[in-house]
């Protein structure tokens, strides 16, 4: 009789579990600015994951012949100061920006995530030592710190993802730690330490899981915002170096030329503001969709 009833609460549990994220996906669904943006991110995975069959040249294939032609039917956003295909560079430079926002964002979610919880947790002098450091760190502006970071290491692709990665990480660690805060309250907690669990049992199984809506929002926010930081960093040259197509350095290389010829600033600025904005969306549906206060 006690397995049959542990079989009944844990099927009871994944039956909650699995109505709960229903629910989150079904409000989500009815946000139509959330599902634009996630119709935008969707292609634009899309374009960087099939980059080599979708461009019609290579992002570094010249052709001194054909320098600075506006866009027409052969280069339909025209071409730069070298004769290469401004829209094969920029669906090369899809692949490049989502790389450095995903993997940065996991690096802040990693390091700010530990430290949040740990912080939290624990408290007392560990939590003070923990937040004044990072408090000292939020009194620089995060591109500032960035840039810091990115200059001492050097230029170059996973040094900036790892630069704009600690540039986000003390941010990310206040949500965490916030969250934390009030899961540790509750009396399932109380419960999971009289039962014998230790403090790891107890952060992977209770407090993470119920901490995870605000680290999802905060997440795929610091994504678009990770794509600007990059394109920040190779446009003050600390980023990813030429020729290698970024949006940032496209930026720079064709400042010099932005009164004769505008679409070569005019596309790259156009494919980062259009990244930010569809994750951006993204960001605030799934804030919503996660929030209980919102539901009816």
């Amino acid at each position: 009789m006690g397995l049959e009833t542990m079989d009944k609460k844990k099927l009871n549990k994944t039956k909650t579990n699995n109505s709960y994220w229903k629910e989150i996906i079904k409000r989500f669904k009815k946000n139509k600015m959330a599902m634009l943006g996630l119709s935008i991110l969707i292609i634009l995975i899309t374009v960087a994951i099939f980059a080599d069959q979708l461009a019609q040249f290579g992002y570094d294939e010249q052709n001194a012949k054909t320098r600075f032609l506006a866009p027409s039917s052969q280069f339909p956003l025209g071409t730069d100061n070298f004769g290469r295909d401004i829209l094969s560079r920029i669906i090369y430079g899809a692949r490049i920006s989502l790389q450095v926002g995903l993997i940065s964002v996991a690096v802040s979610c990693v390091l700010g995530g530990s430290l949040g919880i740990i912080a939290a947790y624990y408290g007392g002098k560990l939590d003070n030592i923990i937040m004044r450091v990072l408090d000292v760190l939020l009194a620089i502006p995060g591109m500032i710190l960035a840039v810091a970071i990115a200059a001492s290491l050097g230029p170059g692709l996973n040094n900036m993802m790892l630069a704009i990665g600690l540039g986000h990480t003390p941010g990310f660690a206040r949500v965490v730690r916030a969250s934390v805060l009030t899961v540790k309250e509750q009396e399932y907690i109380d419960a999971a330490r009289l039962i014998g669990d230790n403090d790891l049992q107890i952060i992977f199984r209770h407090i993470l899981p119920n901490s995870m809506a605000p680290m999802i929002v905060q997440a795929t926010l610091n994504v678009g915002r990770s794509v600007i930081s990059a394109a920040s960093l190779s446009f003050l040259g600390l980023g990813i170096q030429p020729p290698i197509p970024e949006w940032g350095s496209m930026l720079a290389s064709a400042r010099a030329y932005l009164r004769d010829f505008w679409w070569l600033t005019t596309f790259p600025g156009l494919a980062i503001m259009l990244t930010v904005f569809s994750l951006n969306l993204v960001g605030d549906g799934l804030r919503d969709a996660l929030d209980p206060r919102l539901k009816s």
